[in-house]
């Protein structure tokens, strides 16, 4: 099972972005739980959404998840980004699939800078 996080690149502050966390590994893999975190510039990686509560912290209300079953991707829309915002985020989660049952995995980030 992988995990491909995409989407990161170069916004304004203000602006928006989608993140996609893509979760690969066969046809029966099944998505039980998976969450978005930022690990900024010497700063501690922190949760900014999950897939139960939504979005967590300063992302509250700013940032919302979704998914899609078909394509096991999770999406994170960021909206009114700001500068703090910048750092590479990293989707990871608990995977079940046939072969290994549920196990925990992440991605290796994308990286937003949020330009003031």
């Amino acid at each position: 099972v992988q995990l491909q996080a995409s989407g990161g690149g170069l916004v304004q502050a203000g602006g928006r972005l989608r993140l996609s966390c893509a979760v690969s590994g066969g046809t029966f893999i099944r998505i039980n739980s998976l969450a978005w975190y930022r690990q900024g510039p010497e700063k501690q990686r922190e949760l900014v959404a999950d897939l139960i509560r939504g979005g967590a912290g300063s992302a509250e209300g700013r940032f919302f998840i979704s998914r899609d079953n078909d394509k096991n991707t999770v999406y994170l829309q960021m909206n009114s980004l700001k500068s703090e915002d910048t750092g590479v985020y990293i989707c990871a989660g608990n995977i079940w699939a046939p072969a290994t049952g549920s196990i925990d995995y992440a991605g290796q980030g994308t990286l937003v800078t949020v330009s003031s």
